[in-house]
């Protein structure tokens, strides 16, 4: 399941992934916020809370993550994934170096950090 953050500035959207995580989840929560914030900012700050193993994640959810992705790649400005897998943090460095925009891992206790990091306020 993936739950929208309410409690973040109005200049990011963010999201936390718990259970399983579905291509519905995808269509039903992440990609309307994403088109309304790009639409109204031009830009993608984005921030992803993964408080489930990856194996939760259906082949269908990686399908639309993937999507995701392409589907919005010059509007990516920063992204966030905060999790406590040192691989996922170190792959989301990484991701920074090959695709537009900045990504940055984070662990999950770092939230308050992310969020000022996402939302442009550092």
């Amino acid at each position: 399941m993936i739950q929208k953050l309410t409690e973040v500035p109005n200049t990011m959207v963010g999201f936390r992934a718990s259970g399983e995580v579905t291509k519905q989840d995808y269509n039903n929560v992440i990609f309307p916020a994403v088109e309304e914030l790009v639409k109204r900012t031009g830009k993608l700050n984005y921030l992803m809370i993964i408080d489930t193993p990856l194996k939760d994640f259906t082949l269908g959810a990686w399908w639309e993550d993937a999507l995701l992705g392409l589907k919005e790649l010059t509007k990516w400005h920063r992204a966030a994934i905060l999790t406590d897998s040192t691989s996922v943090n170190k792959f989301t460095d990484l991701i920074s170096k090959l695709l537009p925009g900045k990504f940055k891992g984070f662990k999950t206790e770092e939230l308050n950090l992310a969020i000022d990091w996402v939302a442009e306020e550092l």
